[in-house]
């Protein structure tokens, strides 16, 4: 087996970064590499951990801790800015080892390991943003899905029963993936409304430039937050107003278009309307790109008298709530609507679900199989296929 080796810790700079490296000759380049820093020679002992420095020549990378997972499996914990794991990396290479990304490293053990599910789980925990979601689908690893899988292929010869659970583990995946992947959310509406002023305050800082000139908002500006269990990716837009566009400069013009846009790949809108002015109906484009999206319509500054109700907007336009940005009221029930707007349901760790392409095409193919043999074939291949990254 040749030695590969991956940073295996999130992006950006932090405190510590991993990186792991594997293969028969992987001690072996550890020993050339690795200076131990209280014994002349290092003892990889399984399960120990060994602090010294990283050389290249005559020169010092940095000073790590190595943990030895077993004699063909080390990790390799440094300093965590970028450019360190980086040099190791490069290093590295020089002595043959194969680069891979997270997600290959982490495939590269279903050679070893017999549960292709539990790969995908560790796969997909460094990228979800959420404690419940990481639970979530470390769950399927052992107890959910690869538990139902292995429970059906001692009963192959009950196909009907397989088909409904597995139909059945299809429409709970669905409604789970926000839960998963979590939510966009585009903040949207006319200029001037309180869109900015609405972000920064969900975000819990000023992310966006908020002035009483309308239109100052020329690009979208986007916050990641977590409401309770839910990850939402905040997207504040360009102020949508046909007239101005066709007033405005060429920037005008492609803000609001870029606007539009954006909508399009919304999971949930917030329509954002100044309540202390009369009502003037909606940029027929904002109504049209609204108009099959989940929207929840915030009738903002409820501070102010207000001049425009709920029996002043279009019928089915969303559910309506009235908020002030200056005062923080219906805020926390602004953010009770999303989170039931998102995900109705009530949220279960222990749901069987489906949570990757692969996981999701063959349980669709097992609810629609009529044939023992094919069963098989397919529920062997949900727990120990080969993965392609």
């Amino acid at each position: 087996m040749s030695v590969s080796a991956a940073v295996t810790t999130a992006k950006g700079a932090g405190a510590i970064s991993t990186i792991e490296i594997q293969g028969n000759e992987a001690k072996g380049i550890l020993e050339l590499i690795f200076r131990p820093a209280h014994s002349k020679k290092t003892d990889f002992k399984i399960g120990s951990i060994i602090v010294g420095t990283i050389t290249e020549a005559s020169h010092d990378v940095d000073q790590v801790a190595i943990g030895c997972e077993t004699d063909k499996h080390f990790a390799i914990h440094c300093h965590g800015n970028p450019l360190i794991a980086e040099a190791i990396m490069k290093l590295l290479k020089k002595y043959d080892v194969t680069l891979l990304t997270n997600e290959q490293f982490l495939s590269n053990t279903s050679h070893t390991e017999n549960n292709t599910i539990a790969i995908e789980a560790n796969i997909a925990i460094t990228k979800v943003k959420t404690l419940f979601a990481t639970k979530l689908v470390l769950n399927q690893a052992n107890t959910g899905l690869a538990k139902s899988a292995a429970k059906w292929l001692k009963e192959t010869k009950d196909i009907e029963k397989i088909k409904a659970e597995a139909l059945l583990i299809l429409k709970k995946s669905g409604k789970m993936q926000p839960m998963i992947a979590g939510c966009k959310a585009v903040i949207a509406g006319p200029a001037n409304s309180g869109k900015s002023s609405l972000l920064n305050l969900l975000c819990g800082k000023n992310k966006a430039i908020v002035t009483n000139i309308e239109g100052t908002t020329r690009d979208y500006v986007t916050a990641e937050i977590v409401l309770e269990n839910l990850f939402l990716e905040l997207t504040d837009t360009a102020g949508i107003d046909e007239v101005l566009a066709l007033k405005s400069d060429v920037i005008e013009k492609k803000s609001q278009k870029k606007s539009l846009g954006i909508l399009e790949n919304a999971d949930i809108v917030l329509l954002v309307l100044d309540s202390s002015k009369y009502y003037s109906p909606l940029p027929s484009g904002l109504f049209d790109a609204i108009a099959n999206k989940k929207t929840i319509v915030c009738l903002n500054k409820s501070d102010l008298t207000s001049k425009l109700t709920e029996k002043d907007l279009p019928a089915k336009l969303g559910n309506i709530i009235s908020i002030s940005t200056k005062t923080c009221e219906g805020i926390d029930n602004l953010k009770e609507d999303i989170l039931q707007t998102c995900f109705p349901d009530e949220a279960d760790i222990y749901e069987t679900i489906a949570f990757t392409e692969r996981q999701l095409r063959l349980i669709k193919q097992l609810s629609e199989n009529n044939s023992a043999d094919n069963v098989n074939l397919l529920i062997t291949e949900l727990l120990n296929g080969q993965l392609k990254v």
